[in-house]
Order: C-alpha cells, then structure tokens, then sequence
C-alpha cells in the first residue's frame, strides 16, 4: 500500500519545487546576461535609502529598547551633536518628527496672519499644501526652461502680503541646484520682507561646488531664516521620522511651542548614532552615484532627456502618461515614482540597488525602448 502524503509535506514539497525554478530561471537570466527579476517590489518611488540604518544606528535602537518605557527620548544630545556638527548654540535647532512636521509647523506659523506663500512648481508640498489649508494663498511659480527654479520669477511674484518663500534644495521631483551665490543674496534681501524656508533634504548628496547649504546664514544671526534637514535621506531613518529646523531662537521657540509631537527614544537614538557614522554616508553615496550611473546611460542610449541629479532620485521625460508606465513597470516588480502635475510625461526615479537599477533598465528597454 503506497505511503500517505500529508498535506503538509504536499505543501512543502510545492514550495520546495517553485523555489527550484525560481532558483533555475534566475541562473538561466544570469547566464544569459540578463538581471533576473527579484522576488520583491523594487520600491524606486520614495527616495529611501536602500540600505536602510547604518550599523551604529541599530546597534543604538537594540540599546535603547528597554527604555521604551519612557515618555521622551535624548533630544538635548542629539541637538548638541548636531549643534556641534553645524558650529551653532543648541537653541538654534529644533527636533521634529521628519522634517515634514518642520515644514507644517512653518507653515501654519506663515498662516497666522493671512497672506500668501510663494514656492516654485512643481517642488515638494508639505509646507505648502498645510498652508493652504490655513487659510494662505500659493502662489507657484514655474521652473524655468531647464526645469531650475528661477529665484527672478519668485522675487517677482511676492506680494505685499506674502508671509513665507519656499525653496527646496536640491528641489524635487526635479534634483536641481539654486546656486550658492544667488540663493544667498535672494535670501538676504527676501527675508527683510518674510520668512524664507530652505528645505535641504537631500544636501549630504550634492557634490557640486556651485551648491553651498544656508546654514551660514542662520550660524550668522540672520533673522526669518530656517533651513530644515532630516534623517530619513540618507541616514535611512524615514520609518523612524526624525527631522530638524535650524534657525534663529526666536523662531526655534516658535516652531517648537507649535509642532504638535514629541520625539521617542528610538527615533533620537537613532539619529545620534547615524549622525557620528561618517562612513556609512559615504557608501550610501558612493551606491547612489553608482546606481545613477546605470540610469543615466540608458538615458544616453535611448535619447531620453533628463536632468542632472543632485541627490538619490532622478527625473526624466518619458514620452508617455506617467499612470500608464507606472502601472506597466508595476506588473515587473518595480514602485515607481507618483504623478508630479503639470509633468504628467516626466517620471521621478529613486536610486535602488545597483543590481535592482540594472533590473529597472533592462525592464524599460523591454517595455518602451
């Protein structure tokens, strides 16, 4: 009489068949010089860092769990590490949970006297969507021609009841630069006027000697100044949401009487941890610039036009409906960037993987080369 097959040893027998042919189909791509399709999402949408924490950062998470009992976290060394790092007082930063409760907390301060908020367009929408919701008027000024952001134009388009200018950079969906020489006189003589709020996400990526940070206005005393930083770029904390507005104590007291949260000790121990890992920023950037490299030459070899990138995401004219190939590329594997109105042709990419880029192009090249 034949043995019995339980459905347990069925199911692990199945299982065991479809990890050999997945096993199989991947060395047969491999031999055949192509990059086999992972067996997970590839999430090139979100600008994350691929890499996750540093090794430090979670090595400070594992010492910190058994406080989580605790209400608050160890935001007095993190803002001294960072104060250290920027050569400013502690009472020149805030911490918050991601730069985006930063940039909402600016914005409902910008809000409390009715007015108008001025920010390029297309460019990232925190700061301004909140605003909008308080009661301000935006006012969006296009990029220029080369897809930059034109900083004439927005000097133009303030209006005497303008309370905030926006500006990020590296800007996105587009990774362009606002050169250091004119981004510094522009806020100079804006924030005589207004607040002017320089969101610098993505400014541990930029290896141009044109860009240079704001942060010397703020270290100068420069009053209506705030520059926002986060950990959740290359320091791989955007789970964790940590992020941090650096300006006058003036407005630092503001902004922290307004934000609505408070950090915990993960989230600080984290950061602090990662923002001593000097290493761990320069492989993720190397990897970047990497993974860039293997986008940017398809850009080369299909013709596509794209801009230069100042950070871990690029933005290029595809030719077609952005719902259409995000949709198509999902069917692959890959997460691709949202819509970003009025370039409903252009399509944002996060930097993946190497491995998972060479994936990206060779998917591309099939679908729409």
């Amino acid at each position: 009489m034949p043995n019995k097959i339980t459905r347990r040893q069925a199911l692990l027998s199945g299982a065991s068949a479809v990890g050999a042919a997945l096993l199989s189909s991947r060395t047969f791509a491999q031999d055949a010089g192509m990059e086999p399709r992972p067996d997970y999402l590839i999430r090139a949408g979100t600008n994350e860092n691929p890499y996750g924490p540093s090794r430090l950062a979670l090595q400070a998470i594992n010492g910190a769990m058994h406080l989580t009992n605790r209400y608050g976290g160890i935001d007095d060394q993190l803002r001294a590490r960072l104060a250290d790092l920027e050569q400013l007082s502690p009472d020149h930063i805030v911490v918050g949970t991601g730069s985006g409760e930063i940039l909402r907390t600016a914005g409902m301060i910008a809000s409390m006297d009715k007015g108008s908020v001025v920010c390029a367009d297309p460019t990232y929408h925190d700061l301004v969507n909140y605003a909008e919701r308080a009661g301000s008027k935006i006012i969006r000024v296009p990029v220029d021609d080369r897809l930059r952001i034109d900083l004439d134009a927005i000097a133009s388009a303030i209006r005497r009841d303008t309370t905030c200018v926006y500006l990020v950079n590296p800007n996105n969906p587009i990774p362009s630069i606002i050169a250091k020489d004119a981004l510094r006189d522009f806020v100079l003589e804006v924030s005589k006027k207004c607040m002017v709020f320089i969101d610098e996400a993505y400014y541990e990526y930029v290896e141009d000697p044109a860009y240079a940070s704001m942060m010397e206005l703020v270290r100068n005393g420069h009053k209506n100044v705030i520059v926002a930083r986060t950990a959740s770029k290359i320091h791989g904390l955007a789970g964790l949401r940590t992020g941090f507005g650096y300006a006058h104590p003036d407005h630092i007291r503001l902004i922290d009487e307004k934000k609505t949260s408070r950090q915990n000790i993960l989230s600080t121990s984290a950061a602090y941890a990662s923002y001593g890992d000097v290493e761990f920023q320069n492989f993720t950037r190397r990897k970047a610039k990497e993974s860039m490299a293997i986008v940017e030459k398809m850009f080369e070899d299909l013709q596509l036009r794209y801009v230069r990138s100042h950070a871990n995401f690029t933005f290029f004219e595809t030719g077609i409906d952005v719902r259409e190939l995000n949709a198509r590329l999902r069917e692959h594997g890959i997460h691709s960037g949202r819509p970003f109105p009025p370039f409903l042709k252009w399509s944002r990419i996060s930097m993946a993987k190497p491995h998972e880029m060479r994936y990206y192009v060779q998917t591309y090249k099939e679908l729409f080369g």
